[in-house]
């Protein structure tokens, strides 16, 4: 570490290289660019170039050298912030360029001179002309270039072609271009993954199906370096089973490393949970975690749409009343969003919008009943203005919504419930009324 922190950097150390300071120099190169180093961190002897100086610390791979054992994310972290702080210095460091002037100049002095190909100068009058190099302010005013470019942006906007350029095929971008993608993005998680020994990883699972039903399950790798997709697994035409989950929760950490595993995330659906204690079963060390957000939605599902059941008779008993207040809001919302006046008024007498509710997160419920009483007061603004008075349209049916609406928000039972800021429920006594 003290080595690590030393300061003193070789003679020909620049400031876009340096990662030199990190390594000691034992001979000086004789031809091209490869010469003898020892690393400060590890005291190993190794020659080549600053490329591989760099994938030693760093550990990357692809340089034909192994990467540094005693060096430390911390360490890692710092070296590649040295690195970008260099890259951005070059970058800086590069002659910037003019920017051309406004079209209304461009006109002005195409109408008094033109330049060359050649970079000469020439007026209208022939007998005023001069030659010698231009400096960069003058080439920016080249505007025979600046009308080649217009011409290719137009046939950019309206043709979708760059004239003169061919886009790779179909092959190319399957093959080549896709496994040099693949390896660039590799190559960034590599200190992604060199965490995984030192801090531990969860394996996390989730299953998602698209519009046609069709299902896949996807892994992810979270450590407290940040997570990372591994994977996804077409599950088409399979029977997703204890046996099937299981399986490629194994593979997953197999892959990662068993002994880098801490712990299996999955839903708390049945066969997730029989298929996380085969895991348990064979790595005793690494324990299966059912989701928190999976958990605390199917409690809420038994609170704002309880089922009546013989096993569910009490839970049933106690919060049928909120099924029956949310199916009025839900009815209450319709009514005012299905019609373009009604919207209207109401955009009129509130400043907040609606909420609708999501089928499958019952959290939405509480949500959208504690968006009902912020906007109680408009509801009632709305209902007796002269404009809602004057809408001829109102049948029995908004009638019967209104009356809805009416009892529905004085409930007592909504009464002595707090709908919070963070959407969470407490007491009445610090309700703000």
């Amino acid at each position: 570490m003290e080595s690590f922190q030393n300061k003193s950097a070789q003679e020909d150390v620049d400031d876009y290289s340096p990662l030199w300071k990190f390594v000691t120099k034992v001979e000086k190169a004789v031809r091209g660019g490869n010469v003898t180093w020892s690393c400060n961190i590890c005291n190993k002897v190794c020659k080549g170039s600053y490329s591989r100086v760099k994938t030693r610390l760093l550990k990357q791979k692809g340089a034909g050298i192994a990467g540094c054992t005693a060096v430390t994310m911390d360490q890692i972290k710092r070296m590649q912030q040295l690195i970008d702080d260099a890259e951005l210095r070059k970058k800086n460091s590069k002659q910037k360029e003019v920017p051309l002037p406004s079209s209304s100049a461009s006109s002005n002095m195409a109408s008094k001179s033109s330049f060359s190909s050649s970079g000469i100068l020439q007026n209208d009058d022939p007998t005023k002309k001069r030659k010698g190099p231009l400096g960069p302010l003058e080439k920016s005013f080249n505007l025979n270039a600046r009308d080649e470019l217009h011409s290719k942006i137009a046939s950019l906007a309206t043709q979708r072609t760059i004239p003169g350029y061919l886009p790779p095929g179909y092959n190319l971008l399957r093959t080549s271009l896709l496994q040099k993608e693949k390896a660039h993005i590799g190559k960034l998680l590599e200190p992604t993954k060199a965490a995984w020994k030192e801090k531990g990883v969860s394996i996390c699972s989730d299953g998602w199906s698209d519009v046609q039903r069709r299902s896949l399950i996807n892994i992810m790798v979270v450590c407290e370096s940040g997570p990372m997709f591994l994977k996804a697994i077409n599950c088409e035409g399979e029977y997703k089973d204890k046996t099937f989950i299981s399986k490629l929760l194994i593979n997953a950490i197999n892959e990662v490393g068993h002994q880098n595993v801490v712990q299996v995330v999955t839903d708390n659906a049945p066969v997730c949970k029989v298929a996380g204690l085969l895991v348990e079963t064979k790595y005793p060390h690494i324990f299966w975690t059912p989701c928190v957000v999976h958990t605390l939605n199917l409690a809420l599902k038994n609170i704002c749409a309880p089922i009546d059941s013989l096993q569910n008779k009490e839970a049933f008993d106690e919060c049928k009343w909120i099924a029956e207040v949310a199916n009025d809001a839900s009815m209450i919302k319709n009514f005012i969003m299905n019609h373009n006046m009604r919207l209207s008024m109401f955009n009129d007498n509130s400043n907040l919008k609606m909420l609708s509710l999501a089928d499958t997160r019952f959290a939405s419920t509480i949500i959208m009943l504690k968006r009902f009483r912020q906007i109680k007061k408009c509801l009632e603004n709305m209902v007796i203005s002269e404009r809602f008075d004057g809408f001829d349209s109102m049948d029995m049916e908004g009638a019967t919504i209104l009356e809805i609406a009416n009892l529905s928000l004085d409930e007592p039972e909504l009464e002595s419930v707090l709908f919070t800021d963070e959407g969470g429920v407490g007491d009445e006594t610090d309700m703000d009324v």
